[in-house]
């Protein structure tokens, strides 16, 4: 059987496969690439130079975006991680900007709050306040710095202003209640720190406040249900894991306190205020020379921090190492020249090394600057912690003392505005408010 011939004239169709490419089109697609690669290098063309240009600068803007919340993600990833002082300095190159913004500022100022530095965090936080009058996120954090500072006047103006602003937020009736705090109303303070959770309940830093004011009026059950709360809310919430420890301590079960204070170390392994209550914890435990090795980490970290240095020196004479004891009393004294706690151990010190009349007239000066403050429970309680039982009274007889009793609670006369720059452990809860 024969097959018809081809016809000549007929054309064969080119078989492409889909997608394929016929060789008219890849000419013309050589040729376009080889235009446009011309145009991106040498950025000429008159059609293609606009869009040439508005490539380049949303490229730009997007690698600046980029580079912007790179540089804010890790300052906030290091504040949450508590390691401040890079938080600082990460946010503190921002371009002005955005430094100069309500969110970057609150952050900076939680920073210079959890490293104790209360003016400068009070600087921080009355900017924000100037820039957005309307922000009410962080002023909590604000409120304790003006309640650590004493400044009752801007703390009342502050709540006033908040109040009126919104009386939905948490932060409010928390600004609210320190300002009476810091008056010593605690039981209105207690309702409106009551008042914030009942707002919102998820707000864990309310209920480290409202067990701190329990823990004032001696409500202990009370303040442990608090804080239990407040890990509830936030696990991360490292004030109340200290919260915790700090009522075991006063209920002597400094077992369960080393272990609270632990985890709230675990959590900000930076605070040389929490390595400090667990060296005092450590010495209750009879474990000196680990309670030594502690404050001294809190002292490398925070070198002036004058609760670790009372601390140091107060089981330094405890394991009469008297010498090095008054070392360290002097360097305090330094740092704090008008707190009566020092000159009151450091006469206890010369009584002890036999220089009477050093004592005498140390204690003469701790007189001088509290006189209330001689024979009360803050420094019997000194006393009882690092001196054994059998040891004599502190105070020689022939030193006049003020005879009259001491009717203010043992908080309240060591948060007295006098007595602000050296906490002794029966009231070191305020640090960590």
């Amino acid at each position: 059987m024969k097959f018809p011939t081809k016809i000549p004239n007929r054309k064969t169709k080119t078989k492409t496969g889909k997608g394929g490419i016929t060789p008219s089109n890849m000419n013309e697609s050589i040729e376009f690439l080889k235009l446009d690669s011309s145009m991106m290098s040498e950025g000429k063309g008159s059609m293609a130079a606009p869009q040439f240009q508005a490539f380049t600068l949303q490229k730009a803007a997007a690698d600046g975006l980029m580079n912007l919340m790179r540089d804010i993600g890790k300052g906030y990833l290091a504040l949450c991680s508590y390691n401040c002082k890079e938080a600082i300095a990460i946010l503190s190159q921002l371009p002005s900007h955005h430094y100069n913004t309500g969110w970057v500022l609150v952050q900076i100022g939680r920073a210079h709050f959890e490293l104790a530095e209360y003016t400068q965090a009070e600087r921080i936080f009355s900017e924000v306040r100037r820039i957005e009058s309307y922000r009410v996120e962080g002023m909590e954090i604000y409120s304790t710095s003006l309640w650590h500072l004493q400044k009752d006047v801007a703390l009342s103006a502050l709540s006033k202003d908040l109040t009126d602003m919104d009386k939905n937020s948490p932060e409010a009736w928390c600004v609210a209640g320190n300002c009476f705090s810091l008056q010593r109303e605690h039981d209105i303070a207690i309702k409106f720190f009551q008042r914030a959770i009942q707002v919102d309940p998820s707000f864990a830093y309310a209920y480290t406040l409202l067990g701190h004011e329990f823990v004032l009026t001696e409500e202990l059950e009370k303040a442990l249900a608090c804080f239990r709360n407040g890990i509830r809310v936030s696990t991360r919430h490292y004030n109340a894991w200290y919260g915790l420890g700090m009522i075991y301590f006063k209920q002597e079960k400094f077992n369960l306190a080393e272990i609270h204070f632990k985890k709230a170390l675990s959590i900000n392994p930076q605070s040389s205020v929490l390595l400090c209550h667990i060296g005092v914890v450590q010495h209750a435990l009879k474990k000196s020379d680990h309670a030594l090795e502690t404050l001294n980490k809190a002292i490398d970290i925070e070198p002036k921090n004058p609760l670790c240095k009372f601390h140091r020196a107060s089981i330094l004479f405890a394991n009469e190492k008297y010498k090095a004891a008054l070392r360290e009393l002097e360097e305090l004294k330094q740092i704090v020249p008008k707190e009566s706690l020092v000159y009151f151990l450091i006469g206890k010190v010369y009584k002890k090394l036999g220089q009477t009349h050093l004592a005498l007239m140390n204690f003469s000066w701790a007189m001088d600057l509290d006189p209330k403050g001689v024979n009360n429970q803050i420094k019997e309680a000194i006393d009882k912690r690092y001196l054994p039982d059998d040891e004599e009274p502190l105070i020689p007889e022939d030193l006049p003392s003020d005879s009259a009793e001491v009717e203010e609670s043992q908080e309240s006369s060591m948060t007295d505005a006098d007595d602000t720059q050296l906490h002794t452990a029966e009231s070191d809860e305020i640090f960590l408010l």
